[in-house]
């Protein structure tokens, strides 16, 4: 395995920009083992209490601590976030997309599967 760090640039979507390294790094398994930086924009979903199999959807337009970790299958990451607002509140979630405008984010892969 090998450990390989992505960074995502001011102007970028991270979920897009990840895939696109991941996959011309030819990575197709791995772990996602740190995630550090901001977002200025970003979709989280949550499960309901009632039914695991549902999302509960949530975006958030503000400057936003971001730290998580997650998954690759397929080429396709998967990751798991907690992130920070101005009054110090935590949220967390799953990760469907994040806008990266002020500071850029760093992403550790541990890449197992490589083609």
């Amino acid at each position: 395995m090998k450990l390989l760090k992505i960074i995502i640039n001011k102007k970028q979507e991270l979920m897009e920009t990840l895939e696109k390294e991941i996959k011309k790094l030819n990575i197709t398994e791995g772990a996602i083992v740190s995630i550090i930086g901001a977002v200025d924009e970003c979709r989280i979903s949550n499960m309901p209490k009632e039914d695991a199999m549902k999302d509960i959807v949530s975006e958030y337009n503000q400057p936003l601590e971001l730290s998580g970790m997650g998954d690759i299958k397929d080429g396709k990451p998967h990751i798991h976030c907690v992130l920070s607002k101005e009054n110090g509140e935590a949220i967390a979630g799953h990760l469907h997309w994040a806008k990266v405008k002020s500071w850029p984010v760093t992403v550790y892969v541990l890449a197992g599967g490589i083609k």
